[in-house]
């Protein structure tokens, strides 16, 4: 855990307190400790639905309100600039410079998000947090767009001018220059940069200042808000994303459109509302961790086998209809042979019943095979922090042929841990 200028890291299940000297939790000023809990309240959906583990709030006798990091990770930002950084719980004693470098990289096999092209070894993970990472990568985003060239537009302006150019607005003109015979109330067309995607990239550059701790970062982008002058700032966020334009000619603008909403409008993985919250960028690892694995998958599988994902075409029964479908995370299929994979996001533990295997991660595997016809189904977990686990080859065989086998990929040498698994399919 650490603490520097506003900024509070822990990693998944760490723990915050509003006292000093807890064991075991990082403390936070009451301020924004109360922020927080409000911020879990906002987004505490009820029973009737389902919760968004990102954080809970419990009462511990003699110690008072905990709030503890859950399933999600990334940054909460704070309206008054401090900054939240919730990192993932990878085994191995790496460093934050090191688990922020591998969370980034996971997060480029998310579909539909922002991270999917940078170059990892720019973006100063051991004197950056994961916000001020991100608001690097739109930096960046913005100074390529300024290499590239702004797009200006024609923007209809009405004005009273000495000269007459465009259309002359008749009831307007008599209004202002009735005594002023030489002026010319006018409408016409300017060509400039004040379009909406760049009213927008000006409103974000704005936005991030007052949250951008880092001295580089800062520089750059008062530096880039130099190329903006005599551009608005958006008055109206949502009206100006409807405005902005999406053809071959803006297709430059993507990326940094797509950062100017997700801090504009806090679009990421998941929505989150909170009032002292200004940016929430939180990702359910669950979910990562199975982008990731499907992606290094595909990087190392032959033409010849065709991997499916989140497959539904079997469900657990067939008759009076088919009812319960089985959604296994990837299924690699090679002429006949099946092979059913789910991915755990879970550090297995030898202090743990069944090393923390799930039962009904079990029962789930046993029916993967039965519908499939596979003979070996894998759960994938990231390598525990036990390293005797880790070298263990765990597998659970039933007199009636299904194989669970338990597998491990080392998030610090990824592209070995996914050869070795193929090589047991």
């Amino acid at each position: 855990m650490s603490t520097s200028n506003n900024l509070y890291t822990i990693t998944e299940y760490g723990r915050f307190s509003c006292k000093t000297d807890i064991n075991g939790c990082q403390s936070l000023p009451g301020k924004t400790f109360n922020a927080l809990e409000n911020f879990i309240l906002a987004n505490n959906f009820g029973a009737e639905t389902e919760a968004v583990e990102f954080l809970s709030l419990s009462v511990r006798k003699g110690i008072g309100k905990i709030i503890t990091a859950r399933n999600y990770v990334g940054i909460i930002s704070m309206n008054d600039g401090t900054v939240i950084e919730i990192l993932p719980k990878i085994a191995g004693a790496i460093s934050l410079s090191e688990t922020r470098r591998i969370f980034i990289e996971m997060l480029r096999a998310l579909k539909d998000v922002t991270f999917k092209e940078f170059n990892i070894s720019n973006l100063h993970t051991d004197r950056l947090s994961i916000f001020e990472i991100f608001i690097k990568m739109f930096l960046d985003e913005v100074t390529i767009l300024t290499k590239q060239g702004l797009k200006a537009t024609y923007t209809p302006l009405e004005s009273n001018e000495r000269f007459y150019k465009g259309k002359l607005l008749a009831s307007q003109n008599i209004k202002y220059n009735l005594v002023h015979k030489e002026r010319f109330f006018v409408r016409y067309d300017d060509f400039n940069l004040n379009r909406p995607e760049n009213r927008l990239i000006k409103s974000t550059l704005f936005f991030l200042l007052k949250f951008i701790k880092d001295g580089r970062n800062r520089q750059n982008a008062i530096r880039l808000l130099t190329f903006l002058e005599g551009v608005n700032f958006s008055s109206n966020y949502k009206e100006d994303f409807s405005k902005c334009v999406n053809d071959r000619s803006m297709s430059h603008y993507g990326k940094t459109i797509s950062w100017c909403r997700v801090f504009l409008l806090g679009n990421s993985f998941t929505s989150f509302a909170g009032s002292e919250v200004a940016i929430a960028l939180l990702f359910p690892m669950e979910k990562i961790f199975e982008s990731f694995v499907e992606a290094k998958l595909r990087k190392h599988i032959g033409s010849d086998i065709q991997l499916r994902t989140q497959d539904s075409r079997f469900s657990l029964f067939d008759r009076p209809a088919p009812t319960f479908y089985l959604r296994p995370d990837l299924v690699l299929e090679y002429g006949e042979q099946k092979v059913v994979m789910d991915t755990k996001w879970k550090l297995l533990s030898g202090n743990m019943r069944y090393y923390g295997i799930s039962q009904a991660d079990m029962y789930q595997m046993y029916a993967y095979s039965k519908k499939y016809g596979a003979e070996n189904v894998f759960l994938v977990y990231p390598y525990p922090e036990d390293a005797s686990i880790g070298k263990e080859e765990l597998c659970y065989s039933s007199d009636d042929g299904v194989n669970v086998n338990i597998s491990f990929i080392d998030l610090n040498n990824v592209d070995s841990s996914i050869i070795s698994l193929l090589d047991k399919c």
